[in-house]
């Protein structure tokens, strides 16, 4: 379904004041310069799509709170998750810019509260803003090289291996510390998305892992926890486990 102008709106609810959260990262988001604008703020139920494939954009968002993944749909049907967008981080913004339609469905994989912003201000921003303009080409280049870097994982590794990489990486960039170790909020659909692999192979090894006393895992909740870090990194390195 392509929507011009628009966000599809379905499940989210309309408020007038954020939800502050803290955030682990250092490096800052293009979305912080733009705070001092009153964004649109509304609320995403888990599962809900926040924009389709084919959508041109008007606005750019911001993940207040929540987790957000963009995917797309391989030759054999299955859902590919390119992207997850983690709190405090922003998308739409580079097709904002180039006045391009959406390449992938971006969906709520937690319940989540976004800010969109107005996409005028931020090509008159860019226009006149090098700083701007210097954050959101990096930005762009991390894609690119995360993107890459990814591709090459699935064609040169095991499934093993790129559960335990995919693991650690999801645990750096947003894993939240509890008195066993870094826990994660992402369900076994997704987590089988990313990969890409199918669930029941995923589940395999997740099983493996359980009985390694490698992770914890609450499936009803969408939560991993991992126990022992050094030994999923052994398992990323040597691909078997």
């Amino acid at each position: 379904m392509v929507m011009s102008s628009t966000f599809q709106e379905s499940g989210s609810v309309e408020a007038n004041a954020p939800v502050l959260r803290a955030d682990k990262r250092k490096q800052k988001s293009p979305c912080d310069m733009f705070s001092i604008e009153r964004p649109s703020i509304r609320y995403f139920r888990r599962g809900d799509v926040i924009a389709s494939a084919g959508t041109l954009l008007d606005s750019f968002v911001k993940v207040q709170h929540g987790i957000v993944t963009g995917s797309t749909t391989l030759a054999d049907g299955r859902e590919f998750i390119i992207e997850i967008i983690p709190q405090r981080e922003c998308f739409g913004e580079l097709q904002v810019l180039r006045r391009k339609r959406l390449t992938l469905e971006y969906r709520a994989a937690s319940e989540c509260e976004l800010h969109f912003y107005d996409g005028r201000n931020l090509r008159e921003r860019h226009a006149s803003d090098p700083e701007l303009r210097e954050r959101l080409l990096t930005k762009a280049l991390a894609r690119v090289s995360d993107l890459e870097l990814r591709m090459i994982e699935n064609a040169a590794s095991s499934l093993q291996a790129r559960l335990a990489i995919m693991l650690l990486r999801l645990a750096d960039s947003y894993g939240r510390d509890t008195p066993a170790g870094k826990e994660v909020m992402i369900s076994q659909h997704d987590l089988a998305a990313t990969l890409p692999a199918s669930r029941e192979k995923v589940n395999q090894c997740l099983r493996r892992l359980r009985q390694n006393k490698v992770i914890d895992q609450a499936p009803s909740r969408g939560r991993i926890c991992i126990l022992d870090p050094e030994a999923l990194q052994t398992y990323a390195e040597q691909g078997s486990f």
